[in-house]
């Protein structure tokens, strides 16, 4: 994360993220670091990895891991079950232990206790049957993917703003979009190519999701602010509109992100590697949550193709980390 410290470096781990969105941002990183090693030793063909599976889930596809070829270390969940006759009550849940049935009446859910050490290879690791070919997004300049417009605007009308379309920038202070939370409209301006305002309306959805304040009786710009950090909100904003760009082939060349050193430095009580850690992981969180909801062509996610993820558990663990919070995402 600290290494994370141009606009550029940003925009590149996040693409990269967004093309193995199976995973967290922080095994994301792990694995193109790892790759890249492998990469400068020879070990594999290409900078960048194109899927990574672990050793039995690429047996299932009829393939192994070469001879000699060292995997990837990335963090597992560990769950555990937990039962309660109070689910609305924190203290009432226990632990059920391994083929322990739950009493009658007893609500279950699986929590994360901790995480473990586990490997992934990528594909140029391994060799066997050769994996089908998903369709990807081809797109001209200038051209916006099929559906997303109003895969987009359908997201933003379901949230409860509504969406105006302006002839130009004048028309919204200079800008290529707007949200107003206190009249809970969006607002796109529309005299720039098709792929730059499906980029904006993504921008303006990412603030909708993650800065709508609590209040809106106040001044709402302080009200944000009072949220999320002002120059924090527009990284996320552009970020999410990256990674939505991202996942379906938009050249993502054309973000703009602020110097990474200098906004990560502006909120107060944080270091920046932790504002850049829990600024990728709300990003991540929200442009998947969008993405699910787009009925469009997308590059892939990292895994192969047709691998079934539920039918296999990973590679055997190196080592079980107790976790601090349930709330961690792998």
């Amino acid at each position: 994360m600290a290494a994370l410290v141009t606009g550029e470096d940003w925009t590149r781990a996040m693409t990269f993220a967004v093309r193995f969105r199976s995973r967290s941002f922080s095994n994301s990183l792990l694995i193109a670091t790892a790759h890249l090693a492998a990469y400068n030793e020879g070990r594999v063909p290409e900078p960048s990895p194109t899927y990574v599976a672990g050793f039995r889930q690429w047996q299932s596809l009829g393939r192994h891991v070469v001879k000699g070829q060292s995997g990837y270390g990335i963090l597992a969940p560990v769950t555990a079950r937990f039962a309660s006759r109070e689910p609305a009550n924190p203290g009432s849940w226990h632990r059920l232990g391994r083929g322990e049935r739950p009493a009658p009446g007893e609500v279950v859910k699986s929590r994360l206790i901790g995480v473990k050490g586990t490997h992934v290879w990528d594909v140029s690791q391994t060799d066997g049957l050769p994996l089908p070919e998903p369709p990807r997004p081809v797109l001209l300049e200038g051209e916006a993917p099929s559906g997303l417009w109003d895969g987009l605007a359908d997201q933003i009308t379901s949230d409860g703003y509504e969406l105006r379309l302006v002839s130009s920038s004048a028309a919204i202070g200079g800008a290529n979009g707007l949200t107003d939370f206190l009249t809970r409209e969006v607002s796109i301006r529309m005299d720039v190519d098709d792929a730059a305002q499906a980029k904006t309306l993504a921008h303006e959805l990412g603030h909708c999701r993650l800065h709508a304040p609590k209040s809106v009786d106040a001044d709402t710009t302080a009200a944000a602010e009072a949220t999320v950090h002002r120059g924090t909100a527009e990284v996320e904003a552009e970020s999410v509109a990256l990674m939505v760009g991202a996942a379906h082939g938009l050249d993502t060349s054309a973000y703009t992100i602020p110097y990474v050193a200098t906004w990560a430095k502006s909120v107060p009580g944080k270091t920046p590697v932790e504002v850049v850690q829990a600024t990728a992981e709300r990003v991540r969180a929200t442009a998947l949550g969008i993405l699910d909801r787009l009925d469009t062509i997308k590059v892939g996610d990292g895994d192969p193709p047709g691998l079934d993820r539920a039918a296999l558990t990973p590679s055997a663990p190196m080592r079980r980390i107790q976790a601090k919070t349930p709330a961690v995402e792998l």
